[in-house]
C-alpha cells in the first residue's frame, strides 16, 4: 500500500521518540511505502485533491530517513493519508482538513477532518464535563482571577498550545496572577481554560492512546522537580504504567463519540483520574509504549488502517 504523511518536515523527528516515525517503520517493515508531504505540498487541482510528495525510506541508524525524487500525485489514488501535522491547528491547517474531506468515500484519512475541526484538543474535553476538573473557559481576566480564587490553586491555559506551551499555575496571594491572566487572555481579548490544580501531577500525567476507541496503553508522564508539566517535550520523564478499571470506564464514555467524530488514533492525558486533554491533531507516546511493553505498538495500528482500507 502507498500511505501520505502529512506533517513536519523529516528532519525535525527524533527517530528514538517519535510516533510518526514508528508509524513509518512499522509499515515499511510490513511492506508499504511511505510519501511524505509538507501540509504546503497540498493542493486542489479542478476538485482534484493533490500533494507534492517525496519517497521515503526510514532506518533506526544515520541518517535515519532518505528521500527519493519527489512527484505530484492525487491522494484518492493512494490507501490512505495520515495527518500528523504537529500543533498549532492555525489557519492553514484549518484549510487542509478541508481540503481532505474531499477524499470522503475515496481514500481513508485518519484521523478524520471533519473531525479534527470539531476537536480542539482542549475544549473538547467539555464533551465529558463530569470527567474533568473544574473548569472554566473565558477571556474575561475578572471571571478568571475570582475562579482561581474560588479554588485556592489553578492551572490556566491557552486554547491553542501544546506541547506544555503556556501553562501557568495561579495560586491564591501570588501578585502575579493578574499579570499572567493578562498574559493568556490578551488582556481579555482572548479565551483562556482555567481549571483546579491537581496535585497528583507530581505521581503523572497519564497518557492513555486508544485504537477505534480500545486502549492500546498507557504511559505516565512525571514533571521535572522544578515544573508542573509533564509533557515529554519539556522535560517530563516516563515510567510504565497500567489503565485502571475506573480509566477504562472514561475511556468508555467517550468513545461512542470519538467514533462518530471519526478520532481513530486518540491520546487521552489524566490526573489524578480526571481528564485534561483530548489529543487527537498528532499524539504521541507509541514509542515509548512499545518500550515499556516490549513490542512495536505501531505495528497495531498499521494492521488497523490494512484491514480498513483492504474492506472498504
Amino acid at each position: 500500500m502507498r500511505f501520505v504523511y502529512v506533517m513536519d518536515p523529516m528532519d525535525r523527528i527524533l527517530p528514538d521518540k517519535d510516533t510518526t516515525f514508528a508509524f513509518q517503520r512499522a509499515a515499511q517493515r510490513r511492506g508499504h511505502s511511505a510519501l511524505h508531504t509538507l501540509v504546503s505540498g497540498v493542493y486542489l487541482d479542478c476538485g482534484q485533491v493533490c500533494a507534492t510528495v517525496r519517497p521515503v525510506v526510514v532506518s533506526d541508524t544515520a541518517p535515519f530517513h532518505t528521500f527519493g525524487a519527489p512527484f505530484d500525485v492525487r491522494l484518492a489514488e493512494v490507501d490512505a493519508v495520515f495527518i500528523r501535522k504537529d500543533p498549532p491547528f492555525d489557519a492553514q491547517y484549518l484549510y487542509l482538513t478541508h481540503i481532505l474531506e474531499l477524499l470522503r468515500g475515496h481514500t481513508l484519512v485518519l484521523n478524520d477532518p471533519r473531525g479534527l475541526r470539531e476537536a480542539n484538543e482542549k475544549l473538547y474535553t467539555i464533551h465529558f464535563a463530569q470527567h474533568m476538573p473544574p473548569t472554566l473557559v473565558s477571556a474575561d481576566p475578572a471571571r478568571l482571577l475570582a475562579f482561581a480564587e474560588s479554588l485556592g490553586k489553578a492551572v490556566i491555559k491557552p486554547l491553542d498550545g501544546a506541547g506544555g506551551s503556556g501553562v501557568l499555575v495561579l495560586t491564591t496571594g501570588d501578585p502575579n496572577n493578574r499579570s499572567m491572566v493578562d498574559l493568556l487572555t490578551h488582556e481579555g481579548q482572548r479565551y483562556a481554560m482555567l481549571q483546579q490544580f491537581l496535585p497528583a501531577v507530581r505521581q503523572g500525567d497519564k497518557r492513555v492512546l486508544l485504537l477505534d476507541g480500545e486502549v492500546l496503553g498507557a504511559i505516565n508522564r512525571i514533571p521535572r522537580s522544578d515544573d508542573i508539566r509533564s509533557n515529554i517535550h519539556v522535560g517530563g520523564s516516563v515510567e510504565p504504567c497500567e489503565v485502571t478499571s475506573e480509566e477504562r470506564a472514561l475511556v468508555e464514555d467517550l468513545k461512542p463519540r470519538l467514533l462518530r467524530d471519526g478520532l481513530v488514533f486518540v491520546g487521552l492525558d489524566l490526573i489524578g483520574g480526571k481528564l485534561t486533554e483530548v489529543n487527537v491533531t498528532s499524539p504521541t507516546g507509541i514509542q515509548q509504549l512499545s518500550a515499556h511493553v516490549g513490542q512495536d505498538m505501531a505495528d497495531p495500528v498499521i494492521a488497523w488502517v490494512e484491514s480498513r482500507v483492504a474492506g472498504s
